[in-house]
This record gives C-alpha cells, structure tokens and sequence, in this order.
C-alpha cells in the first residue's frame, strides 16, 4: 500500500486537483490534512507515471510525495540548519558583517550544489572571517536568523509523539546551539570556530563536520536509540545532506540546490517544513 500526498502554501491546493489524481489513479481514502493545504489517499499501486504527474503539479506550485503508507511516522528526526531549520547560511551573513559577503556566498553556493569539496570551502570561507569580533556572532543571532516557517511546529509534534531530533550542521556551534535550544532539539552537532583573544583566527576545528559526519551522526543515533535507519526522517538542501538523505527511511530535499534535488525522491519545493508532518499523516489540527 501506498500513499500519495499533495501539498500547497496555505489556501492554494484546489480541491479540483486532488480529486483528478485521486480519480485518476484510481485512489481510496481520500482525507484532507489541512483545508485548502495538503491531502493524501491510498494507493494500491505505485503509478507509472508519477514524476510525469509530479513535474504537471510543480507548474502549479504543488508538491506531491509517493511513499510506502507502513512505517511512515518516524521514530528520528535528523535536520541541516542552514536554509533548512532557519531560513540563511550563517557563514554567509558573518561574511556579509565581515565586508566579504559576495566572495563568501559565492563559494557557498556552489559548494552547496556540490561543485566544490565541502571541507576545502569551508576551510577557504572561514579563512576569510579571520579578525571577525566574536560578539559579531550573538548580534547576527538576534538581528539577522530566523527559524523556518513549520520549523518550531516539526520538530514539537515530532517529538510529543515519541520521536527524538537532531540538529546536524556542517555550519557551527555557536548558531546549532542557539537554534537547538530554541527548537528543542535533543542534541546538535556542527563545526567550531577557533576564537582567539575575542576574534576569530580564520580556523575551523578539527575533524571537519560534512557529509561523511552527517552519515556518521545518523548510525550512531541510531544505534543509541535502537531504531533503524527505516524509522529517521532527513531533511537538508545541500550536497553534503545527500548522504544522511540517501541513507534514511525519509530523506527530504527541501527547497534544494537542483542537483541535490535530482537524488531525492521526497522533493519539497513550495511548501515548508509542515510539509514533512503532512507526509507522515499529521493533520495540521495536530500540530504542537
């Protein structure tokens, strides 16, 4: 059995639409999630033409997931941070503060659709915040980060239904910690700065944290909480998310760079981050 969810922005799902795929594929129990923002119905069989159907809906900005219907609520919630639970690149507004914005956020974004080695830009980014004041990190926090839409709501529900969630960065901790704590997340793991006579040396702690640790962070959860990789939902935008993504019973691509999005089969390009509830089957009336 499977199950075939439609999203939207609020207000913006036709019920026209839902009602021509679920007949056209010949559906059953069809059950509105959020009036006018996501439904979902069974499938007895996977359709063939799927990613044709999907590509029809994004030209009007609907996203649509096919998924096994059994085992998808997850037991592990495993985020990126960056353009995933908030909505910038920190390492790109420290470098906009610092008056090396463009250089940074150049570097950034190829490195994020994977046309530069993770570690290596990284290593060049950082190096060009060498000198940075470190209370420069504390004011870009309270003036420049914000959570993104349906961040606060995931990672609540998720939790208050047995899941545990994870903040997993190749960005830093002097951000995961703040996000963390503000999202309650049980624990996050990302890059340090080195921070010397209240600058920053250009450095970044050793080992690096990139798509290998993402992987790593996955199987040791894990494992810790006894759970296979069936029972985590991923989400992330970058390349170095493409390990976790890969790997986990869910991996979602959100609004992701097009090569990322290109090997995921969870795909969420207008929606936010309620969308990964909608796919588990929580109404919008459950969300915490």
């Amino acid at each position: 059995m499977f199950t075939a969810t439609l999203m939207a922005q609020p207000g913006r799902l036709e019920t026209s639409a839902v009602v021509a795929l679920y007949g056209a594929w010949g559906g059953s129990q069809l059950d509105w999630l959020s009036a006018g923002e996501a439904a979902e119905f069974a499938l007895q069989v996977l359709p063939e033409n799927q990613w044709q159907v999907w590509a029809d809906l994004q030209k009007l900005q609907i996203d649509l997931v096919v998924q096994v219907s059994e085992g998808r609520r997850k037991k592990l919630l495993l985020a990126d941070m960056d353009s995933t639970m908030i909505e910038q690149e920190c390492i790109d507004e420290l470098a906009d503060v610092a008056g090396v914005g463009d250089r940074v956020k150049a570097i950034t974004a190829r490195a994020m659709n994977g046309e530069l080695d993770f570690n290596g830009a990284l290593i060049e980014r950082v190096g060009l915040l060498k000198d940075l004041d470190v209370g420069v990190i504390d004011t870009v926090l309270a003036d420049r980060i914000t959570l993104m839409p349906g961040a606060a709501a995931l990672v609540s529900t998720m939790k208050a239904n047995g899941a545990y969630a994870a903040l997993v960065s190749g960005g830093f901790t002097a951000f995961t910690v703040a996000v963390s704590a503000q999202l309650r997340f049980d624990e996050n793991r990302a890059n340090t700065l080195i921070v010397k006579g209240g600058k920053l040396t250009g450095a970044v702690g050793e080992p690096i944290l990139g798509r290998a640790a993402k992987v790593q962070a996955l199987e040791e959860i894990t494992n810790k909480l006894g759970i296979s990789t069936q029972d985590v939902m991923a989400v992330g935008d970058g390349a170095n998310d493409l390990g976790m993504l890969k790997i986990a019973g869910t991996g979602a691509a959100l609004h992701a760079k097009p090569a990322v999005a290109a090997e995921c089969s969870v795909r969420i390009n207008f929606c936010d981050l309620s969308a990964l509830l909608f796919i588990q089957g929580y109404p919008r009336a459950t969300f915490v």
